[in-house]
């Protein structure tokens, strides 16, 4: 059994996001069991861990999907775990999950206008084509007539359109061609150069050192440790033995 690390303590700035103690279950089963971890304004952090750890589920927690959790959660000073994932969004969270959750019954068009403003200052659709130049290419399509890639690009765009500065993206590179991804990483990187602050999902962690400050691993659902970017080579043989790559 994993223990349980205390690595909230190594962040500099002050935090935009702090979990303290969190659990979760699905029905009864107990999945998170006292995860801890904060995010710096501005910072891209990485949850790293084989299939089954806890990555996913600390994201439904965070956003407000899971509805069995306790601990505390807090964002810019306001606890949320009570809260519901409506109200979470509102307050400048963005979600996008694993499976992207395109409309099949919707145009791109559509799914890209979809979500409500939850604050000003979102995306306007002209920046958002010169992002994703694919979206206005495709803009009349069927939404799941997208290849993965596009699909991943709408599904990132329409919450950038909302105005969520937070964002929590859940396996964005998963299944995508090599240069599919190389594109998802320069978003990333022009969303951290615009302030946006990210918490990345990924299991490929030679792409998440490309793009994060810090990775926290995760096993058993707890955070086991974590590691600084520039320190991740130097790590390799904890990598290998958490991750198993």
């Amino acid at each position: 059994m994993a223990e349980a690390l205390d690595t909230t303590r190594q962040v500099t700035a002050a935090p935009m996001l702090e979990v303290r103690d969190l659990h979760a279950w699905y029905g009864e089963s107990h999945v998170l069991h006292g995860v801890n971890l904060e995010v710096a304004e501005g910072e891209v952090i990485t949850l790293l861990g084989r299939n089954g750890a806890g990555k996913t589920t600390t994201l439904k927690s965070i956003i407000g999907i899971m509805s069995k959790r306790q601990g505390a959660i807090r964002f810019q000073g306001t606890e949320t775990v009570e809260m519901s994932s409506r109200a979470i969004a509102r307050m400048g969270i963005g979600y996008v999950p694993e499976e992207r959750g395109i409309f099949s019954s919707l145009s791109v068009e559509e799914n890209l206008m979809l979500p409500p403003q939850v604050q000003p200052g979102g995306m306007t659709v002209e920046q958002i084509f010169e992002l994703f130049p694919n979206i206005k290419e495709r803009l009349h399509s069927q939404g799941t007539k997208l290849s993965g890639g596009e699909q991943q690009m709408l599904s990132i765009a329409r919450i950038l359109r909302t105005g969520a500065k937070f964002l929590l993206l859940d396996e964005p590179t998963e299944g995508l061609a090599p240069v599919i991804i190389e594109q998802i990483g320069r978003t990333i990187a022009r969303l951290k150069r615009e302030g946006f602050t990210i918490i990345l999902v990924e299991q490929n962690f030679r792409f998440a050192q490309t793009v994060a400050d810090r990775h926290y691993l995760v096993e058993q659902g707890r955070v086991v440790d974590m590691i600084h970017n520039a320190e991740l080579d130097k790590n390799i043989d904890k990598l290998h033995a958490h991750l198993g790559v």
